[in-house]
């Protein structure tokens, strides 16, 4: 199967413009292409993932991943899908997130010999003189069709600032830049960014001639993909110190029924025949193709032996398998008090709680077990004895397990 068709069989194609000559360029190989990323924290989170994954689809087929770094836009803040504006960020912030995006997206995209370029859009955007701006991009952007524009219906009623307004003029800049400066034909982006891209379109056309090539395209469910990047209890990062290994594989394994094959489809890069077969799994198989999703996931992003020790990990978790590296709190003899600490306080320590009378409610309410028993007594103590050696598993809820020993 090739490239495109294989993206459309995937799920991934929303809309696209010209569509035979982007198949025709993405199939052969010709496509030099963008995808954005404002740097608004210090990791990736599982909300980038999809765009990650078809970057490295796309480089798998010969085309040339360029990866925008906005170090300009994220000085503004996209609008798209948001009811508030973002918090502004320092340019020493947004150079220190850029450097880990550097470090975590090389895992994906190979950059060597010239197969793919990062590139930062502050080059272009903080010299601009607004004047010239005006004059040479403004002219060409109609103010009642940018208020159409979904990216800023959902801010229209809250209240839209010029500051953000004109957050498209800056994405479609960018476009225009990158056709320029490094021949950059295509850009992909999610189906939130529909309306910036097409303008990034227009301008090159407008600016140039009105037979220039550049090509549009969106991914479907990519808004939604944002939504996977957050859970109860924030979001799912790619960087390990944020997110361990083993709650990245948790996140995956624990993902909904109804969603395993689409994120199988849509993630992995298991052969879509394969996946095909799937596809009649029901019952107790859905959990094996859970343990295949989150095994696939956890190499991608943190290596082979990482996702080994997160399954055997969980494995031993359920009782299935021996034990394995889990996430570990480990406790000082200073915690304790009378040689014991209350179960309140092992779930702040160890993070399975934010407060204290959020683990009060937890207990209360029967969603806290130590070594597999429930505990309901708000006042039980854990003994020293217990934490020595292996320690105890305290699992609060479904999904959030922790081993804690005492150091």
């Amino acid at each position: 199967m090739k490239c495109y068709e294989e993206l459309q069989a995937r799920g991934l194609i929303a809309q696209v413009t010209n569509e035979e000559e982007i198949r025709e360029m993405v199939n052969n190989g010709k496509a030099t292409f963008y995808i954005g990323f404002d740097p608004t924290a210090d990791s990736l989170h599982v909300g980038h993932f999809m765009a990650l994954c078809l970057m490295k689809r796309l480089q798998m087929a010969g085309n040339k991943p360029i990866a925008l770094l906005g170090g300009g836009t994220g000085m503004v803040g996209d609008p798209s899908g948001r009811t508030d504006m973002r918090p502004m960020m320092t340019e020493e912030i947004i150079h220190h997130n850029i450097e880990c995006f550097k470090k975590q997206m090389s895992r994906f995209i190979d950059f060597s010999d010239g197969k793919a370029i990062m590139v930062n859009n502050a080059d272009w955007l903080l010299d601009l003189n607004y004047i010239e701006l005006l004059r040479e991009v403004g002219a060409h952007f109609s103010v009642n069709n940018m208020l159409r524009a979904e990216c800023y219906k959902q801010r229209m009623e809250k209240g839209l600032s010029f500051f953000e307004f004109n957050y498209m003029i800056m994405q479609a800049y960018d476009f225009y830049m990158l056709y320029q400066k490094y021949g950059c034909n295509m850009q992909f982006g999610g189906d939130d960014q529909w309306s910036n891209m097409l303008a990034g379109t227009e301008l090159i056309r407008r600016k140039l001639h009105k037979d220039a090539h550049a090509m549009t395209i969106t991914l479907l469910l990519n808004s939604e993909g944002k939504k996977m990047g957050k859970t109860q209890s924030g979001a799912v990062w790619l960087d390990p110190d944020k997110t361990s290994p083993f709650d990245f594989y948790q996140y995956w394994r624990n993902v909904d029924d109804a969603d395993v094959l689409k994120c199988i489809r849509l993630l992995t890069f298991l052969p879509i025949e394969q996946i095909e077969e799937m596809n009649s799994w029901e019952g107790s198989q859905l959990n094996t193709a859970k343990e295949i999703l989150a095994y696939e996931l956890t190499s991608l992003v943190h290596g082979e032996d990482e996702a080994k020790k997160a399954q055997e990990g969980a494995k031993a978790l359920f009782g299935a398998g021996p034990a394995a590296d889990v996430p570990t709190t480990v406790l000082s003899a200073e915690d304790l008090r009378d040689g014991a600490i209350d179960l309140i306080s092992v779930l702040v320590t160890s993070e399975l709680v934010s407060t204290r009378s959020e683990g009060r409610r937890a207990i209360e309410q029967g969603g806290v077990s130590v070594d597999g028993e429930k505990i309901t007594d708000v006042k039980y103590q854990v003994s020293a004895d217990q934490l020595s050696g292996e320690g105890i598993m305290v699992r609060r809820g479904k999904k959030k397990f922790k081993k804690v020993c005492l150091q």
